[in-house]
């Protein structure tokens, strides 16, 4: 199994107006090309920014559709994951993601 990745497409608008961007997957988008050695080893998906966004949906729960989100494959123990009560599926949102990536993939981490 693959480690799957949801982020979000950039310049999406809304009520509050736009272009804008998610700043979490911005951070995300960074490391990958610090590392992009990561989009081999990880099963990347983009979506739009409008919920529902159903391939998250499906994997985790409506509860949890918030992007970024690392659906995790299992094959590597990581506690601080949450864990979907809608699918049992274990996860990481937002900034709990790179530290997991570090820790699998060999990865830096950010300066403290």
């Amino acid at each position: 199994m693959t480690d799957r990745l949801f982020l979000l497409n950039p310049d999406w608008f809304d009520a509050e107006g736009g272009p804008w961007y998610c700043p979490a997957g911005a951070v995300v988008e960074g490391v990958l090309a610090f590392y992009p050695a990561l989009r081999d080893q990880l099963a990347i998906t983009y979506l739009d920014h409008p919920r529902p966004r159903p391939p998250v949906i499906e994997l985790v729960g409506e509860d949890h559709q918030s992007c970024p989100i690392l659906i995790l494959d299992g094959d590597f123990d990581w506690p601080e994951a949450q864990t979907s009560e809608a699918t049992g599926a274990r996860f990481l949102q937002d900034g709990a993601i790179i530290p997991y990536l570090a820790a699998r993939y060999g990865i830096g981490l950010p300066h403290p």
